[in-house]
């Protein structure tokens, strides 16, 4: 098959869906690659860099769309491009099939096939493949380099001989893919990064990455982030206002604030609002993640920077991703050849289009002249973490009276064995020799004693694997300790060679285990 990616012709946008060292694992799978000239420019990809891997480069976009089987874009096509489509084609980009339905009707209606990287599931076989997760990554991180470029201070307090400069606090809102990407840029360059998020189960990974979690003082239970998809569920009109009260009582504090919570096919949800920008200081900077479907703050302006009536500057771009072109073409071009691999299984440059496969098929948005969106839910969903029964915290009486039935039980068994052992001593007694009794009893009380002693320590002083040797040596302790009384020198040296080398045995364990969990504590 030829794959082929145009120049985007959306104004402004700079990403290639193509580089030259996706070109050349294309080629491995036996596709043949063609490239728009000027097509990766924006990215800094030269025509020569594109030629020198064995790539096509056509002079126009018309000539590309005539040579090639598969077109590879990043954003949705234009109405000219759609024109361009014939029938059997195959169009891999963002397409946003659920905003985007008449241009869907349209690429249905010339029988070309659909392959949408935003629709691609949130499985874990298709991390690969998640471009929106790759170019969130990017704008994340873009977000709170445009934030430092309007910020008049240092991210990192410092003191010097001219005075003392506090860190700037940094609220990120939201901690998706996006957020936590912003969370840990603000948390390197030394600013104190507070974050929230609607799911409760995100509280670790913001705090992993060294940033404080924002608490609401909420009784109502969030839905795990695993049952939606990774996104965050609505919240109720109760815990909007919570939250929303919370943030004004942060916003005179926070000198920047960076904004995500966007929930694909809906509105921005309004979290920072105008009573909200006011209470800030002069100076500070709001970057707005979700302009581009409406802003999560009042005063957002589209593709615009803007500073408000007491000096806070917003800003409301929607093209992160394109001012890091070479980057974000790097990664998107990774998650395309990532799904070419999946398209072409045999790695012949055949196409298999297999609308079984959940990652496919959860993709394609229209095949063989029939519109296949939405996709049904795939076989593998994600797990949402099951919710711990409630556990009523037991009374100290409780606690006293489990542990003495413990005991009890536990001396019952303790009873059992020393009868049977005792009945089986008899039992051996009866037919077997003194001399052999001796040495019998003597194996079985370093056996029960041994293994008493050392396996009812502790188990964080030594694993159990660790518990398990040592009860071994325990048993040769004991056993050489009660030949040291008895028998001749040959009998003597050998029990004393082997308490030495058992003890070594057991201190040594003792030492290394001790040293092992000395790695996991903090000095």
């Amino acid at each position: 098959m030829r794959i082929g990616s145009p120049k985007e012709i959306f104004e402004g946008e700079n990403r290639a869906a193509m580089t030259p060292d996706s070109a050349v694992i294309l080629q491995k799978l036996g596709h043949e690659c063609f490239i728009e000239a000027g097509a990766g420019q924006g990215a800094g990809f030269s025509d020569k860099a594109y030629k020198d891997k064995g790539v096509t480069v056509v002079k126009t976009a018309a000539a590309l769309w005539k040579e090639v089987d598969i077109v590879a874009k990043v954003r949705p096509p234009e109405e000219v491009e759609v024109k361009r489509f014939r029938k059997g084609q195959t169009l891999i980009s963002f397409f946003y099939p659920g905003q985007n339905t008449e241009l869907l009707d349209a690429m249905n209606a010339k029988s070309a096939n659909v392959i949408a990287m935003d629709m691609v599931p949130r499985i874990s076989r298709a991390q690969k493949m998640d471009a929106l997760s790759s170019m969130a990554n990017i704008a994340g991180y873009r977000a709170v380099m445009e934030a430092g470029n309007s910020f008049g201070r240092f991210f990192t307090g410092q003191i010097t001989a001219a005075g003392k400069v506090p860190p700037a606090k940094v609220l990120v809102v939201g901690a998706g893919v996006a957020g936590l990407a912003a969370i840990g840029t603000a948390t390197s360059l030394g600013a104190m990064t507070f974050a929230f998020d609607v799911r409760p189960e995100v509280a670790e990974q913001i705090e992993s990455m060294g940033a404080e979690f924002v608490y609401l003082d909420f009784e109502e239970e969030q839905q795990d982030g695993a049952a939606t998809g990774g996104y965050a569920a609505p919240s109720s009109p109760e815990f909007r206002e919570k939250q929303l009260s919370k943030f004004r009582e942060l916003a005179p504090e926070m000198d920047i604030v960076i904004t995500t919570a966007l929930i694909p096919g809906r509105p921005a949800p309004k979290l920072w609002t105008d009573d909200m920008v006011k209470a800030m200081k002069p100076g500070s900077v709001i970057v707005d993640l979700a302009a581009e479907r409406g802003g999560n703050c009042d005063l957002t302006v589209p593709d615009e920077k803007i500073v408000s009536d007491n000096g806070v500057t917003i800003i409301g771009y929607t093209d992160f991703p394109s001012r890091m072109a070479a980057q974000s073409s790097t990664l998107y071009a990774t998650n395309v050849r990532h799904m070419m691999d999946d398209l072409t299984p045999e790695n012949d440059g055949k196409i298999v289009h297999n609308m079984e496969d959940d990652v496919i098929r959860g993709a394609t948005a229209a095949f063989e002249g029939k519109v296949t969106f939405p996709p049904p839910p795939p076989k593998v969903q994600a797990i949402a973490a099951k919710k711990k029964p409630s556990v009523p915290e037991r009374t100290p009486e409780e606690i006293a009276a489990a542990e003495a039935a413990a005991m009890r039980k536990a001396g019952m068994q303790q009873t059992g064995l020393l009868v049977v052992g005792g009945l089986l001593m008899i039992l051996i007694g009866g037919f077997a020799p003194a001399s052999f009794m001796q040495h019998f009893i003597v194996f079985a009380l370093a056996c029960f004693v041994g293994f008493q002693v050392i396996w009812n320590v502790s188990h964080s002083l030594h694993t159990p694997l660790m518990a398990i040797t040592n009860a071994i040596s325990g048993i040769i302790i004991l056993g050489a300790l009660l030949q040291l009384g008895d028998g001749g020198f040959i009998v003597k040296a050998l029990a004393s060679v082997s308490v030495l080398v058992a003890m070594i045995n057991v201190v040594g364990g003792f030492m290394v285990t001790r040293r092992m969990l000395q790695m996991f504590q903090k000095s």
